[in-house]
């Protein structure tokens, strides 16, 4: 069985989330704060972690940095959820390597479908041959900017224009002028094509 891990210091949210998951099938953990979620972390090795940004003690950052720093836990998808009001510090946990965010109150469909698409990639992932996320440079092998290599990244990883402006602090406006010349560039009509063509490359090996 598939084993998420919530850490949420708001009880009655943290009960809806675990119920909505467990009803799906899923082995929820839960913790109040990040020191617990560490502890079952590393006791339990959850599958994927969903964790709060503002939290007392140790903020949701300092529970990434956590987990990326440890080997074992290194590569496991991390899903922050956040308040609205949150959302331009949204790039400073994707830099820290974060996988995904959800804005609070959660959506049901939103959240089980975060949850499915972060499983389902890092299983990709884990296979031999399946495309990493983790550095947008071999994209820059498409003849394209560093930068519309970044934006390439996120926009194969499903991020709409306004997602990819939060994580990479620009505008909605300049996340569209890149795409448009990473589609020109790319010789390509879209994203879907665009995306096809990111992952090929990310699936390459040097």
């Amino acid at each position: 069985m598939t084993t998420l891990l919530l850490i949420e210091d708001n009880a009655s949210l943290r009960r809806n989330i675990a119920q909505i998951l467990s009803l799906e099938g899923y082995r929820v953990l839960c913790a109040a704060d990040g020191s617990t979620g560490l502890q079952q972390m590393r006791e339990d090795k959850p599958d994927l972690i969903l964790c709060d940004i503002m939290m007392p003690g140790m903020d949701g950052y300092e529970v990434l940095a956590q987990v990326r720093s440890e080997p074992v836990t290194a590569s496991l998808p991390f899903i922050f959820l956040t308040a609205k009001g949150d959302m331009p510090d949204l790039r400073v946990g994707m830099s820290l390597g974060a996988d995904d965010y959800l804005p609070k109150p959660v959506a049901r469909l939103d959240l089980l479908d975060a949850v499915r698409t972060r499983l389902q990639r890092h299983a990709q992932q884990s296979v031999q041959h399946g495309p990493s996320f983790d550095d947008a440079a071999p994209l820059e092998r498409l003849g394209i900017s560093p930068r519309e290599a970044e934006v390439l990244l996120w926009m194969a990883q499903g991020k709409c224009n306004s997602d990819i402006a939060i994580i990479c602090d620009i505008s909605i406006g300049t996340v569209k002028k890149h795409a448009n010349h990473i589609f020109e560039k790319l010789g390509v009509e879209g994203r879907t094509s665009a995306t096809l063509r990111a992952l090929e490359t990310l699936m390459e090996r040097p």
